[in-house]
């Protein structure tokens, strides 16, 4: 089976849009679509529905192919460095993602696709997504069919969003990546917005899509129903 290449970015706001545009451009020229995953509120006072420029450009790449991810809806209000979704009970977590959910209609962003900050969930949302709507949760260690309830076990990679990016992290990620795609795996790519203004993790980013492509990695995004041959009962 042939390895499958997942390329997403997080931390988009009016400060990164651009050197996220500039990223997608180097991805556009690979033939590989990107999922940009999306927080209607960020530290700093962001609010996507205050950012219309924002919001036009996220449209934008939509129609283009991207796809769009909900990220979670309010990590400035969470407990400093504590996931937003991490620990939150049931009630609580479908609060929060009606919410969310409410404001990216509201900007033309709805989408049935969730992955929450950080990359963790509790069990408490993870049973409420389904419940309000969501198809597909792609967390830490797996990506979640929830109507299917099938999950395709595939580790995320990443800069930033809990991550590291210290050159050795940097190598040990475009390595990790390889083997990945050589025995046929999904590899998972992750980076926060921020971080692509610097030369080391925006370049290993590269390396890594260039040595999956070699590899012969499918570039695709993540979707639903997401399907693999190889899934697990849930």
């Amino acid at each position: 089976m042939s390895a499958e290449l997942l390329v997403s970015a997080s931390g988009i706001r009016d400060t990164t849009v651009d050197l996220t545009a500039s990223f997608l451009e180097e991805l556009q020229k690979r033939d590989v679509p990107v999922s940009l995953l999306v927080a209607p509120r960020m530290k700093g006072k962001y609010r996507l529905l205050n950012a219309p420029g924002t919001q036009e450009w996220l449209r934008g790449e939509q129609e283009r192919g991207a796809s769009i991810v909900m990220h979670g809806y309010d990590q400035a209000a969470t407990k400093k460095r504590r996931a937003e979704f991490a620990t939150l009970p049931a009630h609580e977590a479908m609060l929060r993602l009606i919410a969310a959910d409410r404001v990216m209609e509201e900007a033309g962003l709805r989408t049935r696709l969730f992955a929450p900050p950080r990359w963790i969930v509790s069990e408490g949302a993870l049973m409420m997504l389904p419940r309000v709507g969501f198809r597909l949760c792609a967390d830490l260690t797996a990506i979640r069919d929830l109507e299917h309830n099938l999950v395709t076990r595939a580790r995320v990679l990443g800069v930033g969003e809990g991550f590291l990016s210290e050159p050795w992290w940097c190598r040990s990620l475009v390595m990790t990546s390889e083997r990945v795609a050589r025995r046929g795996g999904v590899v998972r790519l992750a980076i926060k917005a921020k971080h692509l203004q610097r030369s080391g993790p925006r370049q290993a980013f590269l390396d890594a899509i260039d040595l999956s492509l070699h590899h012969g990695a499918t570039p695709t995004t993540y979707r639903w129903p997401y399907r693999r041959a190889i899934a697990d009962a849930a």
